[in-house]
C-alpha cells in the first residue's frame, strides 16, 4: 500500500501535577513543605527520514499520542519528564492544520447533574450514527493551514508541544504561610487534527500518458527497477531513480504514473499523481512517437501541458524537454519529422529500444539543465494548499 496523503490526530502528553507533601523525619519537628514539581509531558516531533518513503504507518495508526509526565513527590522530588515521541516521515512531507472535527461540549449521551453524572442509554452512544470520514479522502483547501514543509533529511518539527509540569507546595511557603497545601496541576499537552501530504522531491519528473514507456526509460537511465508490463497504469506509485553522472554527480528522476485528459479534475488517478510533479525542477515529457496506442504525439503533448497548467499554472513555467520514445517502431520517424516542424526550438531526444545513443544524450541534457536551475530559487519552497475540492 502506498499512502501519500492522510488525516491524523496528534496529542502531546500532559504535564504531571505538583505534589503537596510535608517533611516527616525524626527529631525534625515542623519539617515544612517539601512537595516536588511534576514532570514535563512528551512532545510529538516529526522528523524527515531518508529511510521512510510514504505515509502508510499513519493509515494503521492515525492517532499519535505521547506519554504524560509523572507527578511530583515528597522530599522535593521532581516527577519524571516523558520522552518526546519522534515520528519519522518521508522527506517532502507537508503538514497542514485542520479544524477540530469533534463537536465541542459534553457527550450527547451524558447528562450532568449536581455533583453526579447520569448516562442516558436511550441516546446514541459516542461514535455511532456519525458519518465516518475517509482519512485518505480529499480535503477542502479552505480548511487547511500550512504549518510545516519538511524538505531536508533530519529536519524536525514539533507538531504538538507537551504540557508543563505543575509546581509543588514548597514554592508557596512564606513567613506568613509556613504550611501551604497549595499546588498546581500540570498543563494539558497540545492536540489537534492534521493533514499530511507527501510530495516527492526529485530534480526531474517523467510525465506522459499510460504505456508511453516512462518506467522502461527510468530503468535504462538509472538503477531503479519499476514494474513494467504491456498494459496501462502499470505504475501505481511514483518511483525515484538516481542517475549517475561523470564527476561524481547525480540527478534524481521521478517516474510519475500515467496522466490522462481531465487529470486536473481528479479524473482517473489525477491528484494522486499530479502532487508529485510540483517539486520537480525539470519536466521530461515522454511521448509515444510511433502512436502505438492510437494517439498522436502532438495531441498528447498539448493535453499533458494543458493538464499541468490547469492543475498549477506555475508548472507551465518550468523548463521542459521531450523524449521521443519507441523510435524503433514503424511510423515513428515520419511522425518525428512532422513533430519537429511544429516545435523547431524544442529539445527533442529520440530513444529507441536497444540503442544507447539516446539514453546517453538524455543523461547529458539532464546534467546541463539541472545545473542551470541549481542556482535558481526553488519554485517549490513555498508549499500551497492542495487545489482538490471536497
Amino acid at each position: 500500500m502506498f499512502v501519500d496523503h492522510i488525516r491524523i490526530f496528534a496529542q502531546a502528553g500532559d504535564g504531571g501535577d505538583g505534589s503537596a507533601s510535608f517533611r516527616r523525619e525524626s527529631f525534625v519537628p515542623r519539617g515544612g513543605p517539601d512537595g516536588g514539581d511534576g514532570g514535563r509531558g512528551g512532545s510529538i516531533v516529526l522528523r524527515a527520514d531518508t529511510h521512510t518513503d510514504n505515509l502508510t504507518p499513519f493509515f494503521y495508526e492515525p492517532i499519535v499520542k505521547a506519554k504524560a509526565g509523572e507527578r511530583g513527590g515528597g522530599r522535593q522530588c521532581f516527577g519524571k519528564s516523558a520522552p518526546d515521541k519522534i515520528v519519522p516521515v518521508p522527506i517532502g512531507t507537508i503538514v497542514y492544520r485542520l479544524p477540530d472535527e469533534e463537536p465541542a461540549g459534553p457527550d450527547p449521551m451524558v447528562t450532568h447533574g449536581d455533583g453526579a453524572m447520569f448516562v442516558d442509554f436511550a441516546k446514541t452512544p459516542k461514535g455511532e450514527g456519525r458519518e465516518k470520514r475517509d482519512r485518505k479522502a480529499p480535503v477542502d483547501p479552505n480548511e487547511l493551514e500550512l504549518i510545516a514543509d519538511l524538505t531536508k533529511p533530519g529536519q524536525e518539527f514539533v507538531l504538538c508541544k507537551g504540557g508543563k509540569g505543575g509546581i509543588g507546595n514548597v514554592h508557596f511557603k512564606s513567613s506568613k504561610n509556613q504550611a501551604p497545601t497549595q499546588y498546581t496541576e500540570g498543563t494539558p499537552g497540545e492536540q489537534g487534527y492534521f493533514y499530511l501530504e507527501l510530495r516527492k522531491i526529485a530534480d526531474a519528473g517523467l510525465v506522459g500518458y499510460p504505456n508511453a514507456g516512462k518506467s522502461t526509460l527510468l530503468g535504462r537511465i538509472s538503477q531503479a527497477h519499476p514494474k513494467i508490463a504491456p498494459y496501462p497504469f502499470t505504475t501505481l506509485t511514483p518511483h525515484i531513480g538516481v542517475v549517475e553522472l561523470p564527476g561524481y554527480r547525480r540527478v534524481t528522476v521521478a517516474d510519475i504514473p500515467g496522466l490522462i485528459e481531465g487529470a486536473h479534475e481528479n479524473v482517473g488517478l489525477g491528484h494522486d499523481f499530479l502532487r508529485h510533479i510540483v517539486r520537480c525542477k525539470l519536466l521530461v515529457f515522454v511521448l509515444d512517437m510511433a502512436g502505438s496506442e492510437g494517439r498522436e504525439p502532438l495531441e498528447d503533448l498539448r493535453t499533458l501541458r494543458k493538464e499541468l497548467d490547469l492543475y498549477d499554472p506555475k508548472l507551465s513555467e518550468r523548463p521542459w524537454i521531450v523524449v521521443a520514445n519507441k523510435m524503433d517502431l514503424p511510423e515513428a520517424k515520419e511522425k518525428m519529422k512532422y513533430f519537429k516542424t511544429r516545435y523547431k526550438k524544442l529539445t527533442v531526444i529520440p530513444v529507441a529500444e536497444g540503442e544507447k545513443t539516446g539514453v546517453a544524450k538524455l543523461k547529458k541534457v539532464l546534467a546541463e539543465m539541472i545545473a542551470e536551475t541549481a542556482e535558481e530559487p526553488a519554485a517549490t519552497d513555498e508549499a500551497e494548499a492542495p487545489s482538490t475540492p471536497e
